[in-house]
């Protein structure tokens, strides 16, 4: 009997409009109903979880894990989180600068950005917190100050250009920060601590679980790692064949209530 279901957000558990079908909100709160925690595992920072996690129901003393593994919180308080250090940060911002894309720094919380445009602008609609707009140097000497770093970087752009771009950045910092795409125009750069497999390894010692007892679903790249690390890894029907070759089930789309159909065939009598 598995004991745990970690489900990415965007592409998984959400559909194309970022709201959760009344079926699959049904599955999961019967899961919660069993004792099953259902832990929410996303690229989005804290504050653009926390609507859907309310809507479903989930308990707030759930953990919850946000930015892609850098940020996780139990009862709204922080339990874990990697930061990029600031001179990589300000290095990381350099290299991207030659390429046309738009980098937005997340710490917690708070967000940042050296402009605002129509990628901001984008992620301003699923968020609840102000961007703040101004010119890096400025924005590190604060953080210094606060002693504080990014927990992730975006990096907005085109899809050619994101690829280019983690190309360019892995030449330089593979192995030393986490580079990989949430979908093709995103770039998401981390600490190597900051991950979401590191997230559940994190969660399930905490849990006293064994990934042989979990679930976790995903759609992209940045939940390879998940997926592969859990008992029962579950790509979604709209995945890029190369997740789906990772997994170890394969269910339907985000827009076809996969995540319920993947929980009733895995998990019978719910």
């Amino acid at each position: 009997m598995y004991k745990a279901v970690f489900l990415d957000m965007d592409g998984t558990l959400l559909k194309s409009d970022h709201s959760v079908s009344e079926p699959t909100k049904q599955t999961l709160r019967k899961l919660i109903a069993k004792g099953i925690p259902v832990i929410l595992v996303s690229a989005r920072p804290l504050n653009a979880i926390l609507p859907t996690f309310r809507d479903i129901g989930i308990p707030e003393h759930y953990p919850l894990v946000s930015l892609n593994g850098g940020y996780i919180v139990e009862a709204e308080q922080p339990i874990f989180q990697a930061m990029i250090d600031l001179a990589t940060t300000a290095a990381v911002s350099e290299q991207v600068r030659p390429f046309k894309a738009t980098i937005a720094y997340y710490l917690q919380r708070e967000w940042y950005a050296e402009t605002s445009d129509s990628w901001t602008e984008h992620e301003q609609k699923i968020m609840d917190v102000k961007i703040r707009i101004g010119v890096l140097p400025e924005f590190i000497e604060e953080w210094k100050a606060r002693g504080i770093g990014p927990n992730k970087m975006m990096v907005m752009s085109d899809p050619a250009s994101i690829t280019s771009i983690q190309q360019h950045l892995r030449s330089i910092y593979n192995g030393n920060l986490n580079i990989y795409p949430s979908k093709p125009t995103y770039l998401e750069v981390m600490d190597p601590k900051g991950s979401k497999s590191n997230a559940v390894r994190f969660l399930i010692e905490r849990m006293k679980l064994d990934r042989t007892e979990i679930i976790a679903m995903g759609d992209n790249y940045n939940d390879r790692e998940m997926i592969q690390f859990a008992g029962m890894g579950v790509a979604m029907g709209n995945a890029p064949d190369e997740i789906k070759a990772a997994a170890d089930y394969v269910t339907d789309t985000n827009n076809n209530d996969g995540v319920r159909k993947a929980l009733e065939f895995l998990i019978p009598g719910i």
